[in-house]
C-alpha cells in the first residue's frame, strides 16, 4: 500500500496535457532561478569579485570574528532556552484542556505576526532609560539595551515559537494514548516524558531546533533596534554585513553574507536529512 500511494497521487497530474506540465515546470524553474538561485549566485560572485585574497581577508578581520563569536554566543543561549520552552508549551497545549489555552496558543504564534522591528521597539520601551523598567535597571546597574543581554532577549522573542510550533502539531496528531498507558503502568511524569514522549518527537524536535538556530543566527530586525551597532561588541553577522555595505565595502559585506548563505544551505540540507530519516521510521 505504501509503495502504491505515490503513484496514486501522481496519476491525476500525469493525465494533464504535456504542454500544461511543461508550462508549469517552466514557471516553477523560472521563479526559483530568478528569486533564489540568481541572488545566491550573485552573493558569491560579488564576494569573490576581487579574488580569493580580499575574500579571506574580510572573513579573517577582527570585527568579523567578533561578529561570528557573538552570533554563536547568542544562539548558544537562545536555542536551548527555546527548546525547553517549546517542549513545555507543546506538552501543555497538546495534553491539557484549560482556561486560557487558546490565549496561550495565540501568544505562541505572536512572533510570526509581529514585525521583528516592532518587537525591538517594544524592548526599547520596556528596558530603555525612559522605559517601564529603565529606572530600576539603571539603579541596579543592569544594562539590557545596547549590550549582549538585549540581543539575547530580542532573539529569544522572535524565535521562541519555532520549536513549540513543530511539536504541538505532532503531539496533537499522535494523541495521548501511549502516555496514558505508561502512567497506568506506574511510570512517573518524568519517565513518560523521557521514555515515551521525547523518543516519538525526536525528529520534529530536531527540526525545530535546526530552524530556531538558523533564525537566531540570521535575525536582523529586532537585534538591529536593541544592539546600538557597537562595532566589536554588539554586532552580529547580519548587522556586520549592513555596516560593511553602508561603508561601500561591498567585497567585505558579500564575503560575510556568504557565511549566512552557507548557513541557510546547510540548514536546508540538514532539515531535509532529518525529514528523510523520520519518514523511514
Amino acid at each position: 500500500m505504501t509503495g502504491a500511494s505515490p503513484v496514486h497521487r501522481l496519476a491525476p497530474i500525469a493525465r494533464e496535457p504535456l504542454a500544461v506540465r511543461l508550462l508549469l515546470t517552466a514557471v516553477a524553474v523560472a521563479f526559483i532561478s530568478l528569486f533564489v538561485l540568481l541572488p545566491l549566485i550573485m552573493v558569491f560572485t560579488c564576494a569573490l569579485a576581487d579574488g580569493a585574497g580580499p575574500y579571506w581577508a574580510a572573513l579573517q578581520s577582527p570585527e568579523t570574528w567578533s561578529a561570528i563569536k557573538l552570533t554563536l554566543r547568542v544562539a548558544a543561549v537562545v536555542v536551548p532556552l527555546n527548546t525547553l520552552f517549546g517542549i513545555a508549551a507543546a506538552w501543555l497545549v497538546a495534553r491539557y484542556d484549560f482556561v486560557g489555552r487558546s490565549v496561550l496558543v495565540t501568544l505562541i504564534d505572536l512572533p510570526f505576526s509581529v514585525s521583528p522591528v516592532i518587537a525591538g521597539l517594544l524592548f526599547v520601551l520596556l528596558f530603555g532609560k525612559s522605559g517601564l523598567l529603565g529606572s530600576w535597571l539603571s539603579a541596579h546597574q543592569i544594562q539590557i539595551l545596547f549590550a549582549v543581554p538585549g540581543l539575547m532577549v530580542a532573539t529569544a522573542f522572535v524565535t521562541f515559537a519555532m520549536v513549540a510550533r513543530e511539536l504541538i502539531s505532532v503531539m496533537e496528531a499522535q494523541g495521548p494514548s501511549e502516555e496514558e498507558a505508561a502512567l497506568t503502568l506506574g511510570a512517573s511524569g518524568w519517565q513518560v516524558l523521557r521514555h515515551v514522549t521525547l523518543p516519538k518527537l525526536r525528529w520534529s524536535l530536531l527540526t525545530g531546533v535546526i530552524l530556531c538556530n538558523a533564525r537566531a543566527m540570521g535575525e536582523f530586525g529586532a537585534v538591529s533596534v536593541v544592539s546600538g551597532h557597537i562595532r566589536g561588541m554588539t554586532n552580529t553577522l547580519p548587522l556586520h554585513v549592513e555596516i560593511l555595505f553602508n561603508e561601500y565595502n561591498f567585497v567585505g559585506a558579500f564575503a560575510v553574507a556568504t557565511l549566512l548563505a552557507l548557513l541557510g544551505l546547510v540548514t536546508l540540507l540538514v532539515k531535509r536529512l532529518v525529514h528523510a530519516s523520520g519518514s523511514r521510521e
